[in-house]
């Protein structure tokens, strides 16, 4: 009797620290990045990215896929992306995170990975 389960489902967090406000804001590069970095790592939207806009000038941009999603949250005010990934096997989030990374000018980037279920 094996005791392996199924692969666990990764939770990828990071935070992009330093980056230009004027990139933070811009709801088509944000919701572009995420596609992109979706399909660069194998994943497939399950519908378009939903863009909520924040009085200060923030955004959340939250794009379901297989099953789970990729969030990217701004605080342009701080300078601040932080990336959410939920991905199921085989999916692997960091190939997603070297997209985001690519694409925003971050002055440093803070990430670390966890196993779910």
């Amino acid at each position: 009797m094996s005791t392996a389960g199924p692969d666990p489902i990764l939770h990828l967090t990071a935070d992009f620290i330093g980056v230009p406000a004027i990139q933070l804001g811009d709801q088509s590069l944000v919701s572009g990045i995420l596609v992109s970095a979706a399909g660069a790592s194998g994943m497939k939207a399950s519908g378009p990215p939903t863009v909520i806009s924040h009085p200060e000038g923030g955004l959340s941009v939250i794009l379901p896929i297989d099953g789970c999603h990729m969030s990217l949250h701004t605080l342009p005010e701080r300078e601040l992306a932080i990336l959410d990934i939920i991905a199921r096997p085989p999916h692997d989030p960091r190939q997603a995170l070297d997209v985001v990374a690519r694409r925003l000018t971050a002055q440093s980037v803070r990430a670390e990975q966890r196993s779910r279920g």
